[in-house]
């Protein structure tokens, strides 16, 4: 989208909250402050561009899962399950809000060694804490049930099949973007270029935008996804997140899978899932995975054939011979210090807003990732799950709240 006039000029000269990033977690944050009674606050949503076309939400897998090493990571992806099981619910009932569900063939993590089947060991006594009903699984147990495994070399399998697969996350974020307009959020189409702070640095006073105005906020949201780090050091904060290239890949098998294909993570680090009624997705990267340019997306041209295809046709043998028949590159948003999101206020500039470094879990977390933000936003705590576990000042302590579980 071109930035013409009626689109990237901003209606006021301040607002009580400038949210910069409207991809899934801005939309989120938005369209729960529209849905919070105590909140009565002007809201400005900057995004560079309204296409999103590459931004992390466009290029996600979509998926979800309970099997995190962490009870919080856990607790926030069964309230996503919850939030997008009963959307038109949540949603005040619109009508218009189509219903949606999660199609749950679940995530198979394959252990090799003896130092990932304990993880996964350890793994499960925190998820079935939390409520989650994963379960292990011998490799005899993986063979007979998902034949077409090879698990000559498996140790262990941890599987969860209710609320871990796929969802239409695309649908989710479009009617956070409809409601929250509706509901009086402004969205504009311009960049946050600078911040202004005030004499001892210790407040956002000013962003100024790419068309030149300068607009005053009460409090500022960093929801720039990959740019994080970039968005950041405007206010003088430096954050360890990095953009980190995913690779995808649609494919198509000669022979298809006799049932659904869960969202499988070999002990190679690539992972494949069924992604329609004949097709399948698979996911990795290179051994060699640097930061790259925010606006690099170039395929790695020999990643497919030289690591990807081996390591699936060497786990299924029935897809020996597959077909790629879409592909493309995205980023993470890579929290290089522990892998977990990095939320709620600096340490010392109070008033911005962290909601970063998903390192690719994101999308499944965004409902619960809004809906704190909001609450902090409005409440100045956390209401529905305590969330100061992922707070910017255990960077500055040197204290990882760690996370296992990442693909």
């Amino acid at each position: 989208m071109s930035m013409s006039a009626s689109h990237n000029s901003p209606k006021a000269r301040h607002y009580d909250i400038v949210i910069v990033g409207g991809a899934m977690m801005g939309s989120s944050t938005a369209w729960f402050l529209t849905d919070n009674p105590d909140f009565d606050g002007s809201v400005l949503v900057v995004e560079r561009d309204m296409s999103y076309a590459n931004s992390s939400t466009a290029h996600t897998n979509s998926c979800i899962r309970q099997q995190f090493s962490n009870k919080l990571n856990v607790q926030i992806s069964q309230f996503a399950a919850d939030y997008i099981t009963n959307i038109r619910s949540y949603m005040g009932n619109d009508d218009r809000v189509p219903e949606l569900g999660i199609q749950s063939y679940g995530y198979m993590y394959l252990a090799d060694n003896d130092e990932f089947a304990a993880t996964l060991r350890q793994n499960i006594t925190v998820q079935h804490e939390a409520g989650a009903v994963t379960r292990l699984m011998e490799p005899e147990e993986i063979a007979a049930e998902y034949p077409f495994y090879k698990v000559d070399d498996i140790i262990l399998g941890s599987i969860n099949t209710h609320n871990e697969g796929y969802w239409d996350g695309g649908t989710v974020f479009d009617w956070w973007r409809r409601q929250a307009g509706e509901r009086g959020i402004e969205y504009i189409a311009n960049e946050v270029v600078a911040m202004g702070t005030n004499a001892a640095g210790t407040k956002i006073e000013t962003v100024t935008l790419g068309t030149g105005e300068h607009i005053s906020c009460g409090q500022l949201v960093n929801a720039s996804g990959p740019r994080a780090a970039r968005t950041a050091a405007m206010a003088g904060i430096d954050i360890p997140i990095e953009p980190r290239k995913r690779f995808s890949y649609i494919f198509q098998a000669a022979e298809p899978l006799m049932r659904d294909l869960p969202l499988t993570i070999d002990p190679s680090g690539v992972h494949f899932r069924q992604d329609g009624p004949a097709t399948y997705l698979a996911g990795g990267h290179s051994d060699y995975d640097p930061a790259v340019d925010y606006d690099d997306f170039d395929m790695d041209l020999d990643l497919w054939q030289d690591h990807i295809w081996p390591v699936i046709a060497n786990r299924i043998p029935q897809f020996e011979t597959i077909k790629v028949i879409r592909e493309w590159a995205g980023h993470y948003a890579y929290n290089v210090f522990d892998h977990n999101a990095v939320l709620g206020p600096h340490d010392e500039v109070e008033n911005f807003i962290f909601l970063n470094g998903f390192s690719g879990h994101g999308l499944q977390q965004s409902p619960a990732m809004g809906r704190a933000i909001a609450e902090y936003l409005t409440y100045g705590e956390y209401r529905s799950l305590d969330m100061t576990p992922f707070s910017y000042d255990r960077i500055r302590r040197n204290e990882k709240f760690a996370e296992k579980a990442i693909i």
